[in-house]
């Protein structure tokens, strides 16, 4: 099974990383260096306008993208599931995990990326700020999706044929802006989504923040459960969630809680 789930806007670079953690370098190479040579043209004003973001806030990301190096060193990077630094990422707690739990998670989690497509959760990050539905103009279009196109898909597709048959499923616990990276018409693995819905005015439904550290917690659940079919997530019980029956289907599961008061 591959976990897919969204990065995060805010970053870490300030919490220790332990010494002995290991890391790998990220899939794609070439095109996020093609996607920062783009966003160096872009002034701060521009950046602020086309992001939707304040002007510090471009400020500090004119700064990254001109300080984005070819070479990924433990100095100007960390691990991804480690610079994350959301209510997913909060749920997940990466930095709790044992050795051999991240090395699981490295095989089984990809975190969807505007800059860098795809990530495992040990890959180098270079701080950056780019969202996937920006519009961004590109040599291959008009925004993110039309830059990457089929590559997320064909290497879904690839880590998938690494394990076998009956384990080749695609758990989606991404946000709607990030999945539609993914190419559905080139992914030959099927996939499963997970919702998460808290009881609030007298009915179940989706609370982001709530929904988001679910996300997490979901595949902390499955690292820790080393979980290899859609059988398995079904048990999924953190934090007072459990599956509702009648609203799941075979492609949803859909995990309720009601809290108290």
């Amino acid at each position: 099974m591959l976990f897919l789930i969204s990065p995060a806007k805010s970053l870490d670079y300030e919490s220790p990383v332990p010494a002995d953690l290991p890391h790998t370098l990220p899939v794609f190479k070439k095109q996020p260096l093609e996607l920062i040579e783009v966003l160096r043209e872009k002034s701060p004003q521009q950046l602020s306008q086309l992001m939707s973001i304040s002007d510090k806030l471009a400020v500090l990301n004119v700064g990254r993208y001109e300080a984005f190096s070819p070479q990924f060193t433990t100095k100007n990077s960390r691990q991804a599931v480690l610079a994350f630094n959301g209510d997913v990422y909060e749920g997940l707690d990466a930095a709790s995990l044992k050795p051999k739990e991240l090395d699981w998670a490295q095989g089984h989690v990809v975190i969807l990326s505007g800059l860098y497509g795809a990530l495992r959760p040990l890959d180098l990050l270079q701080p950056y700020r780019l969202e996937m539905g920006t519009r961004l103009e590109n040599a291959k279009g008009s925004n993110l999706y039309q830059f990457w196109g089929t590559q997320i898909a064909d290497y879904l597709n690839e880590r998938s044929g690494e394990q076998p048959e009956a384990e080749r499923i695609v758990v989606n616990l991404a946000s709607q802006e990030y999945f539609k990276s993914v190419d559905l018409k080139a992914l030959k693995a099927p996939v499963v989504e997970c919702a998460f819905e808290d009881f609030k005015g007298g009915k179940y439904k989706i609370i982001s923040f709530h929904a988001k550290r679910a996300r997490g917690l979901m595949v902390r659940w499955a690292v820790q459960h080393k979980a290899k079919k859609v059988a398995d997530l079904r048990k999924f019980d953190l934090e007072g969630y459990a599956l509702a029956e009648q609203a799941s289907t075979p492609h949803k599961l859909v995990f309720r809680r009601k809290l108290e008061d």
